[in-house]
């Protein structure tokens, strides 16, 4: 895990703006902490040889008024970027989700409450903290040694070998760390996930008399436990940062005293090297301490990258007007972070009007070839044609409009039934939605409310409501290519009947997924998608 994602200074301009300040404003500290030493140490040197000291005090309040000031500004600007950076990472994201020409499979909903909830609630340690304390890290101690090395060689040679030992063990900690928060971040998603999945499940689960209080409790603990181990690390390692820099500066203070008493080096020099050794060694350990609390960050930030990191269709092509071949050929897709290939297809042709059949078992890749075709998951090997041309040289958004889909789990929008029939569809009249609703066999009140989600119809009505908005796509909105994933998976021999007679009979080209005897036998022609 780097310390600083080049990613993400790459696609935000706040975080660019806000190390320009970072490091200007560790400039200024650097500057003033300097300025600090040597008026202190004027004023002691003079008050002990007996010397008036009439404006270096003044001078040492200013230095210390300017510092704070640098130190306030510091803050602000930090807190600024870190809202600021939050806001574009989520607006970011929600923009990528909706982005038709994103290629690649949707991350579940549990992953993005995890990822945009806690995930960016620790950007605040990150990008607020950890990152001005960096800069700081980067300039403050390099000066302060420079400086050093003009009073007191000796004194820069020892801070400048003991000060890469803090970076030392601060990698050592880091290596321990990572592996922590991992955890600690894996535990909470999982958390996220559980949660998630008895929410979605929850009427069922009362329904059926379970209860999830232990398998709640048990996701906690895990996670309560993962993140103690963590801040018990923390502890430990912040001690053992704290003790380094603290016998470095000793070893420093040590070699001027002697030198000192022994008459080889001025007071003044001396004090002022004393004053400044801590801070060369500060900024550093800052950094350290820090980095426990950037770590969640750090790993949100990645997470996050990573998710907007993918493929993007650029072609440009307008897609046929009308019915076309479509053709695949030598299709091999593999998801990431899976060994087994996803999809193998070397051929398969579909002419317009056909009715084809894609048959095979659970997990063979059919509902990914729909995929394919509707331009969600691009091939790894093998290409997609539509009327002579690859799929990847068309407009896909235009290409989405010459196709109809009903997926394996359709979706309902709050509103009326005729309402979620004619999703899309905003120039269907109520007679078109009733005569779609009826042909798929839904036989359900249209102007009945159901909410968002799937609990007011059953399996077999929200299905039927999805073949009566493919029948409306290609009414109205001109489609002639439909795409089914299990259309008729939860339907009795009725409703499977009217459902595979409209589809039979609604002159566009069908594709569709099945493992229903009764849907196959209809079919032109059955395609077997192998394991």
């Amino acid at each position: 895990m780097k310390p600083l994602d080049p990613r993400l200074v790459r696609r935000s301009s706040t975080v660019r703006t806000h190390l320009v300040w970072s490091v200007l404003l560790g400039v200024v500290t650097a500057v003033l902490v300097i300025v600090v030493a040597w008026c202190v140490a004027v004023v002691v040197s003079r008050r002990f040889d007996g010397d008036e000291v009439l404006l270096f005090p003044a001078a040492v309040a200013g230095a210390f008024a300017l510092r704070a000031v640098a130190a306030w500004a510091h803050g602000v600007v930090s807190e600024r970027a870190a809202i600021r950076v939050k806001a574009e990472l989520r607006a970011e994201v929600a923009a990528d989700l909706l982005d038709p020409r994103r290629v690649g499979p949707r991350p579940s909903s549990s992953r993005l409450v995890a990822l945009l909830g806690p995930g960016m609630d620790a950007f605040d340690g990150y990008v607020g903290r950890f990152l001005p304390q960096l800069a700081l890290a980067a300039i403050v101690p390099a000066t302060v040694i420079v400086v050093i090395a003009w009073a007191d060689l000796m004194s820069a040679v020892i801070i400048a070998v003991t000060l890469p030992l803090i970076g030392v063990f601060m990698a050592l900690v880091g290596l321990l760390t990572r592996d922590r928060v991992e955890r600690r971040w894996a535990a909470m998603e999982r958390l996220a996930r559980h949660f998630g999945d008895v929410l979605d499940g929850l009427v069922v689960l009362k329904v059926f008399g379970r209860r999830q209080e232990r398998g709640l409790r048990e996701v906690g603990t895990r996670h309560r436990e993962e993140s103690l181990r963590a801040l018990r690390l923390a502890f430990l390692s912040s001690l053992v940062l704290e003790l380094i820099s603290t016998i470095s500066t000793a070893l420093v203070a040590v070699s001027v005293g002697l030198r000192v008493v022994e008459g080889d080096l001025a007071l003044l020099p001396a004090m002022f090297v004393l004053l400044l050794a801590p801070e060369a060694y500060l900024p550093v350990r800052q950094v350290g301490t820090m980095f426990h609390d950037s770590t969640e960050g750090a790993t949100a930030t990645a997470d996050l990258l990573d998710l907007l990191e993918h493929d993007r269709h650029t072609g440009t092509v307008p897609p046929p007007a009308g019915p076309a071949a479509v053709a695949v050929r030598g299709a091999r897709l593999t998801h990431p972070g899976r060994t087994t290939v996803s999809l193998r297809l070397d051929d398969l042709s579909v002419e317009p009007g056909e009715f084809v059949a894609v048959v095979g078992p659970s997990g063979g890749g059919k509902s990914t070839l729909l995929d394919v075709l509707l331009g969600f998951e691009q091939l790894d090997e093998g290409e997609v044609v539509v009327g002579g041309t690859p799929l990847r040289e068309l407009d896909v958004v235009a290409w989405r409009e010459s196709v109809a889909w009903v997926p394996q789990t359709p979706q309902l929008v709050a509103g009326t039934v005729a309402r979620n029939v004619a999703l899309g569809q905003p120039a269907a009249s109520a007679d078109d939605v009733a005569a779609a609703a009826r042909d798929a066999g839904l036989d359900v009140g249209l102007d009945r409310v159901v909410r968002e989600g799937t609990t007011d119809l059953s399996a077999g009505e929200r299905r039927r409501l999805a073949v009566a908005r493919a029948l409306l796509r290609i009414r109205v909105g001109g489609a002639w290519l439909v795409l089914l994933d299990e259309p008729t998976a939860g339907l009795d021999a009725e409703h499977e009947a009217t459902v595979m007679r409209t589809l039979r009979s609604c002159g566009a080209t069908v594709l569709v997924v099945t493992h229903r005897p009764d849907s196959v036998a209809v079919a032109d022609r059955v395609v077997e998608v192998a394991a």
